[in-house]
């Protein structure tokens, strides 16, 4: 039995207290609404109308159950929405991703904006890598995330690639410090500290070959991710790191200096992915998020020509 159709046919009958009415109203005939309403009577096992000629007047039980009977009703037609706002990107549960070299203050804009235009859905906000977000995406258990390129996006779609531009984070006494734009060639005797390679293997190699086309072949290459770690090996090993600017302003201490380097060879370059076909409404605003709250917070600009859509193929940005 359709319970919720036969509670609907008892309401409209109880309501308009006319088997006539109450089949206007549902936009039925009469005997298929008289059936509903005898087989709903069977079902509960109470009488619910008392009927004459003239008439229709609920019973003891009918009164009693009425409200019942509009509080489930009440209660499916709000079921029926949420998961039509689920199904729309708009309620649920979102799980997004985002790189560790983004700033304190880009999150918070990103985190802000993407509240101020989804506040029905719940963020659950990780802090992963290039790889790992390209194993989750595989796995199904990440919906958006904000990617490092050049990658492998196959089954993924892409938001504009945006870049910020790389500069260097050194001691205040190195020589190179006292430029104001450091050529690549200038850090030859620096070791430099990367991200570990694993979490994004492409752009690691690419860095790298980057550097040494400009003249710049490390002596050494150590890994950090945190940024404490990374400053504290820039310190104590007096070697350098490639950081954007607002990474760099974040918490730079007195005796580092975070310089531009000459002709911007280097870059970060990002863009918003998740899985192909998965694009909904609450992907978009995340995705809009991350590309305004990098251009505002974080100087970044768009790397190529775009045209706005979100359903261009991955194979047109980066491979």
């Amino acid at each position: 039995m359709d319970l919720i159709r036969h509670l609907e046919c008892f309401v409209a009958v109880a309501e308009e207290s006319h088997f006539g009415r109450a089949a206007t109203r549902l936009n039925m005939a009469q005997p298929p609404l008289s059936q509903r309403i005898q087989r709903l009577e069977r079902e509960l096992e109470v009488r619910l109308f008392d009927r004459t000629s003239r008439q229709v007047v609920l019973t003891k039980a009918g009164t009693l159950l009425l409200p019942e009977a509009r509080e489930v009703l009440a209660r499916a037609g709000a079921l029926r929405a949420a998961a039509l706002r689920i199904r729309d990107g708009e309620s649920g549960l979102l799980r997004a991703a985002l790189p560790p070299d983004i700033a304190g203050t880009t999150v918070a804009a990103l985190l802000n904006e993407f509240r101020a235009n989804c506040a029905t859905v719940e963020l659950e906000l990780h802090e992963l890598s290039t790889a790992e977000q390209l194993e989750r995406f595989a796995s199904q258990g990440l919906d958006v995330g904000l990617v490092h390129h050049p990658c492998d996006v196959t089954g993924l779609e892409l938001g504009p690639v945006l870049r910020r531009d790389l500069g260097v984070l050194l001691p205040r006494d190195a020589p190179a410090a006292q430029r104001t734009e450091v050529p690549l060639a200038a850090l030859a005797e620096h070791d430099l500290v990367l991200f570990p390679r694993a979490g994004s293997p492409a752009l690691y190699d690419d860095l790298l070959t980057t550097c040494a086309r400009g003249g710049y072949t490390p002596p050494a290459v150590r890994h950090g991710r945190g940024a404490s770690f990374v400053r504290g090996l820039v310190l104590s090993a007096a070697a350098v790191a490639l950081a954007p600017r607002d990474t760099a302003d974040d918490t730079t201490p007195p005796d580092l200096v975070w310089r531009p380097l000459a002709g911007a060879p280097l870059a970060w370059r990002h863009s918003a992915a998740w899985p192909r076909g998965h694009g909904d409404a609450a992907v978009r605003a995340f995705a809009d998020a991350a590309a305004h709250a990098l251009r505002t917070t974080a100087d970044a600009r768009p790397d190529t020509p775009t045209r706005p859509t979100y359903l261009r193929p991955a194979a047109e940005y980066w491979l």
